[in-house]
């Protein structure tokens, strides 16, 4: 009689549908995690800025005129309005758009206008909430109150990518994508390929599938498959924990952050970057994001479906294959541990 490892089973579909957990998340894995902000490369210069949503929470990256890099809660200190539109920008002047009060680039509040008379009101006690700032390889992350320094929340990414020349990508495109799903359940079909074949028939036809292979590393799931003619991926791509994706193809790579709006609702973003930015490789480019994209919204109709079915009640969690889906099980098993001390009792 041999001893077996118990089966993997997937999350209950609560994980998924609760508010309770996904406000617990919130707290234990977004405010306690480094998120990708984007490529450092759109930060060189004074007034560069970059802002985005990590699970409700609004912040920003400004270059100041002094050329350092600051992060801050994009969140005026006034009534709350917000400061900056999402994405990338030059801003010379940081000014609320609701009463204009006007900060400097490292946060201080430099101006109330036509506030009034009010001895207890000095403009010095009401600077710009601060956020953490890291950057990696070219890349610039950003954090409410990280548990742990970026390096190690990577793990073994650094080692993944030491022979990827990444820094001299730079980026061409952003493309944004909106799906009425759970960030876990989008994050769960990302991390396996078992789904290629019923859901992405033309991918399936540039890789042999046979020889897919799914690692669960160090704060990595590596995906990787030989390619056939006429594919436009390196046969490498990696997530990272707990919401960011790299993919590799020749002569650059894509980034993706995977952020959840609501219960049902996440946008994924995906920066394209490339080593030749030259009129001559325009259409390789064109065909590299134009796939990319393609494939990125053939998920979007499985994942809304199978969302629905956990929001119903009608899901009881099923087994997970021992061969494509270890991943999904180390995922789930990282979103559970970082849970595990502030669930509200009987959740």
């Amino acid at each position: 009689m041999t001893d077996r490892a118990p089966m993997l089973t997937n999350l209950a579909a609560r994980y998924y549908a609760d508010p309770a957990i996904f406000e617990a998340e919130r707290q234990a894995i977004f405010r306690r995690t480094w998120q990708l902000l984007g490529p450092a490369s759109r930060l060189a210069d004074a007034g560069d800025y970059l802002a985005v949503d990590v699970a409700g929470w609004k912040l920003f990256a400004l270059r100041g005129e002094d050329g350092t890099l600051r992060a801050f809660h994009n969140v005026c200190r006034h009534r709350g309005a917000r400061l900056l539109a999402e994405g990338a920008g030059v801003c010379k002047v940081l000014r609320c758009p609701y009463h204009n009060w006007v900060y400097a680039s490292d946060g201080a509040l430099r101006h109330a206008p036509w506030f009034g008379e009010d001895p207890g009101f000095a403009v010095s006690q009401w600077p710009l909430e601060s956020a953490h700032l890291a950057q990696w390889r070219g890349l610039a992350f950003i954090a409410i109150d990280p548990a742990v320094d970026l390096l190690v929340q990577l793990g073994d990414l650094p080692a993944e990518l030491a022979d990827y020349p990444i820094e001299r990508y730079l980026p061409v495109e952003q493309h944004r994508f909106d799906a009425q799903t759970n960030w876990k359940t989008y994050t769960d079909n990302f991390v396996e390929g078992y789904h290629i074949p019923g859901i992405h028939p033309g991918f399936l036809k540039t890789i042999d599938f046979s020889r897919f292979e799914t690692a669960a590393l160090n704060g990595v799931v590596r995906m990787t498959s030989p390619q056939k003619d006429g594919a436009f991926y390196g046969g490498k791509w990696l997530w990272m924990w707990p919401n960011w994706t790299l993919s590799i193809f020749p002569g650059g790579m894509n980034i993706s952050r995977i952020s959840p709006v609501g219960i049902a609702a996440t946008q994924i973003t995906y920066d394209f970057l490339f080593a030749d930015h030259s009129d001559a490789a325009a259409d390789t480019r064109r065909r590299t994001i134009d796939g990319t994209c393609a494939i990125v919204r053939e998920d979007f109709e499985i994942c809304e479906h199978t969302q629905q079915n956990y929001m119903s009640g009608g899901y009881l969690p099923g087994p997970l294959s021992p061969r494509h889906e270890q991943s999904v099980a180390y995922f789930q098993a990282r979103v559970k541990q970082a849970l595990a001390t502030c669930l509200p009792v009987g959740v």
